[in-house]
């Protein structure tokens, strides 16, 4: 199992290994099928440009860390209808926000880290809601290594994942945080803080960030956890850059855009390669990752030419020089 962009798809080697949704959540093609050539024009053009296919090179690759199909197109669904509320001026529906705050949480600490599903992988028209749950996601497995308490991360879920609620009453980007902490503060059941992460989310600890050009410790700790979770999903989804490269340009942040401490956390949480895809060593051989086991920065590899498996870990010398392009 891996991802592809949706021009590296070969109808001849490979299958779905995940479904494909439509705007309104139905599954349009199910996991096991291949996709016919026409219809794979039609799949383009609703906005779909990834997928996650099964072949003879990711033979064995599981995603494990991925969070399960259902539950994600679950949380989108409630986050869609919290935009949905938010834009007709109706009260949100704490509860099912709350559930889906506990369901998340749970998922997350039972995994050693978590890959996030590209948002291109869906129709165009939930991209906004998936980013959101993308955020969540990694905002708690960033806070893993913050030692936050178990109220402390159910702010940080809710927050991260209403992070852009302002967008649903406004299409101005320096509004949207403004706007996103009045929706939020006035729902009784969400706490100050968590509205505060969609008021800061886009500060900066050197001053330079929107809307109230915060600076330094008046740019609070979970808002800067959310805020680098966003950065990274729209590096990863909407410029599609490769992980390794993302952490590289926030790692780049650090004391700038966000504290040392918060980048340090999150440099802990994220593999820089994940399951599946296919890099150079410095000796020219080209190998593909399969699963991460003793450290999220040296994973285990397999040789394309022979199968022969290595986990870097144990092999300090052997280094990834970069990902190799379809």
């Amino acid at each position: 199992m891996r991802f592809i962009d949706i021009e590296d798809y070969n109808p001849l080697t490979m299958q779905l290994a995940m479904p494909i949704y439509d705007r309104m959540r139905r599954v349009l093609l199910t996991a096991g099928r291949t996709i016919h050539p026409n219809y794979l024009e039609r799949i383009k053009a609703i906005g779909v440009s990834t997928l996650v296919v099964e072949d003879a090179e990711s033979t064995g690759i599981t995603l494990e860390e991925m969070l399960d199909m259902p539950t994600w197109m679950d949380t989108i669904a409630v986050v869609q209808q919290a935009f949905e509320d938010a834009s007709n001026k109706k009260r949100l529906n704490i509860v099912a926000l709350q559930r889906a705050v506990v369901t998340l949480i749970r998922e997350v600490s039972a995994h050693k880290t978590i890959i996030l599903v590209p948002t291109t992988s869906l129709s165009e028209g939930l991209e906004r809601y998936a980013h959101s749950v993308n955020v969540a996601l990694l905002s708690l497995q960033i806070s893993k290594h913050l030692g936050y308490t178990q109220g402390q991360l159910r702010d940080l879920a809710l927050g991260a994942l209403l992070h852009d609620i302002g967008k649903a009453v406004t299409d101005q980007e320096e509004e949207h945080p403004i706007k996103g902490f009045d929706i939020m503060k006035d729902n009784r059941e969400i706490s100050l803080l968590s509205a505060h992460i969609a008021y800061q989310h886009h500060e900066c600890v050197n001053g330079q960030g929107y809307p109230r050009k915060l600076k330094g410790q008046a740019f609070l700790e979970l808002p800067q956890v959310v805020g680098i979770a966003n950065v990274y999903d729209h590096l990863l989804s909407n410029k599609k850059i490769p992980p390794h490269e993302a952490l590289e340009y926030i790692m780049t942040k650090s004391d700038g855009d966000f504290s040392y401490k918060v980048v340090q956390a999150f440099v802990n949480s994220v593999p820089s390669y994940i399951p599946g895809t296919k890099v150079e060593l410095y000796t020219g051989e080209q190998v593909i990752v399969i699963g991460i086991k003793k450290h999220l920065q040296r994973p285990v590899i397999r040789y394309v030419k022979n199968g022969e498996e290595m986990d870097l870990a144990e092999n300090p010398s052997v280094m990834i020089k970069d990902v190799v392009k379809e």
